[in-house]
């Protein structure tokens, strides 16, 4: 029984996740995202991706171009996708009708997918089916799925795991190892022990921060800075507007944590932040509405800042836009698109680090100086990486041993380092550990 793998998308970018393997005449595929970037420069053309065709949004280099599997298109048993962001499940109403089979995630990420597809008003026509962590389902008489808890920068996130008759194949795209998260449990070590013992033929891997001879901090060491920031700065009198990943639901508990210490009234400003939100609380995740208002369409945003600007000093709002995008709450109002007036002193937070995509780092260039000119403090990098470092990916790879390792979520530059470090501890470049490209086949001995 062969096995080949198709990196599909996310090995010449960062973004568009997408791998197909081939286990003899099975398939299953992992993750359909979006080419975030591409997504923006669509938006900021007046482009709604919904008017689009596959074929369009392929060539706009928004979504994976998927036509290199065409030939495995009957073989598909299952599309699995390992957390909600939308580098990850973006594409999934675009591209997974071509696949008759059902789709796995985490309660979470599937109840994401939902609340996005009713927003964005598409519809996914494959049944949705919620795999819990440390759980498996069997796909076929060769082929079982089991996902493994593990923590990263948003919750449900698990390792993909497919059992085959020739080992294990792992899929970690986007994760680390945090042993004192502030939301739910820290890895499921041991069972990701006993499957290293069983043996691990493949890990496709995270690669994004290889080349950084860190551990990942933890993410209870971003709750600290959060609180220093709220907490221990002056800001009487002032707006405080934090922003932070609309997915950051652990961060975004910490800011409603400290807010309520700071007694301010706490506003969730933006589609998007309700969006992550309603699906944390339709899953019993968290209870943010008993403190926080939801503040969803443009009207009531307009309304709601009208209403802060008379006294700012008793607000705390959060936000999405720390990457700059154009149509963001906190750019607009940078821009004196929306009806606030900020003060000198004002407080923004970036909870947050910027994503290393040219585009974003010149939207939000832009958008800092806007704030500067308008007086407004800023406390940049209060974060915690949602993603594994290089002393991390050493430690994971000492403990599955895996005979192949496939770095992934970059371009070369991001892959190679990962491919250096398998190369010190023992792997052959070409041979047991592949710099891939998108498009690509590796065949497995």
């Amino acid at each position: 029984m062969d096995i080949e793998i198709c990196t599909v998308g996310g090995y010449s970018e960062i973004g568009a996740n997408m791998t197909a393997v081939r286990v003899g005449d099975e398939v299953v595929i992992f993750d359909m995202g979006f080419h975030i970037p591409s997504i923006i420069r669509l938006q900021e053309e007046e482009t709604s991706k919904t008017d689009l065709t596959r074929e369009q949004l392929i060539n706009a280099g928004a979504v994976p171009d998927d036509s290199v599997i065409k030939k495995w298109k009957g073989k598909v048993k299952a599309i699995v996708l390992g957390h909600c962001h939308l580098d990850h499940i973006g594409a999934v109403p675009y591209l997974a009708e071509r696949y008759k089979c059902p789709i796995y995630g985490s309660a979470y990420t599937i109840e994401v997918l939902k609340v996005t597809t009713r927003d964005d008003k598409v519809s996914i026509k494959q049944p949705l089916k919620v795999l819990n962590s440390n759980s498996k389902v069997k796909l076929s008489e060769n082929l079982t799925l089991e996902f493994v808890h593990v923590t990263h920068s948003t919750p449900g996130t698990v390792f993909a795991i497919l059992h085959t008759p020739k080992g294990a194949i792992i899929y970690g795209n986007d994760f680390k190892l945090d042993n004192t998260p502030t939301l739910g449990k820290k890895p499921n070590y041991k069972r990701l022990e006993e499957i290293g013992k069983k043996g691990v033929l493949a890990l496709i891997v995270d690669a994004l921060y290889s080349n950084l001879d860190i551990k990942t901090p933890s993410e209870s060491v971003a709750k600290t800075l959060v609180n220093d920031v709220l907490l221990h700065t002056n800001n009487k009198g002032k707006l405080v507007i934090v922003t932070t990943f609309a997915s950051q639901i652990a961060r975004i508990k910490e800011v409603i944590e400290a807010a309520k210490k700071m007694k301010r009234k706490i506003v969730v400003l933006g589609r998007s932040m309700n969006k992550y939100i309603t699906a944390a609380e339709n899953i019993g995740l968290v209870n943010f509405t008993k403190d926080v208002e939801l503040v969803k369409y443009g009207r009531e945003v307009r309304s709601k800042l009208r209403e802060i600007q008379k006294s700012p000093g008793e607000y705390l709002v959060i936000c999405t836009g720390n990457q700059g995008e154009p149509r963001a709450i906190l750019t607009r109002m940078a821009f004196g698109d929306l009806p606030y007036k900020f003060q000198g002193g004002d407080h923004v937070v970036y909870a947050c680090k910027t994503i290393p995509a040219a585009i974003n780092i010149a939207n939000r260039e832009v958008q800092e100086n806007k704030l500067r000119q308008r007086g407004v403090r800023m406390f940049k990098d209060i974060h915690a990486s949602g993603h594994l470092a290089r002393e991390d990916h050493r430690d994971l790879i000492d403990l599955l041993n895996p005979k192949y390792l496939l770095p992934c979520q970059g371009d070369v530059t991001r892959l190679m380092p990962l491919a250096e470090l398998g190369v010190e501890m023992g792997y052959k470049l070409g041979e047991t550990v592949f710099v891939s490209r998108d498009g690509h086949f590796i065949m497995l001995e």
